[in-house]
């Protein structure tokens, strides 16, 4: 396989960090849409005037910000079935970050499922409580062996793991 020019992997290189910044502003905005439950538009609307969307993937957030909510019996559904608590007695943070996580295991198989995992657990080390990262990653791994079942497997089969 031939190596990406320089002008591939700068392109690649944008699109990772406007979407990790996609991620990290989405994840605030449906926290701020879980606690306070203002309208998915409102939020959207101040996010573009209160912070610096410039370098965002601006439409991946306003998927994640959307597309959630509008989802959210199937995607939690999709997790609950393996938490060791009732959803109610999840933190706030954890509950967005799952939803986020598992939303996209679901619906955007152009990103891999490891990329997912590991953006999600680096929003909890950095948002969640001291070990909530681990508890997401556990059920993010058992989410993506569910939901990317051939893309999981395939990639132990050839011991990448």
């Amino acid at each position: 396989m031939a190596k990406p020019s320089n002008s591939e992997q700068q392109a690649r290189n944008q699109l990772t960090a406007s979407r990790r910044k996609a991620r990290h502003y989405a994840m605030q905005a449906l926290y701020q849409w879980q606690m306070a439950g203002q309208a998915l538009s409102e939020i959207e609307a101040q996010f573009r005037v209160d912070y610096d969307m410039a370098h965002v993937d601006l439409a991946f957030f306003s998927e994640l910000l959307h597309e959630i909510p509008a989802q959210l019996t199937e995607v939690q559904e999709v997790f609950e079935a393996h938490l060791d608590r009732k959803l109610d007695d999840l933190d706030p943070i954890e509950l967005t970050l799952l939803r986020m996580g598992t939303f996209e295991l679901m619906s955007r198989l152009d990103v891999p499922y490891k990329v997912v995992i590991n953006e999600t657990v680096n929003l909890a080390k950095r948002f969640g409580a001291t070990e909530s990262f681990r508890y997401i990653n556990g059920i993010l791994d058992k989410v993506a062996a569910s939901t990317r079942e051939l893309e999981v497997s395939a990639e132990k089969g050839s011991g990448k793991s």
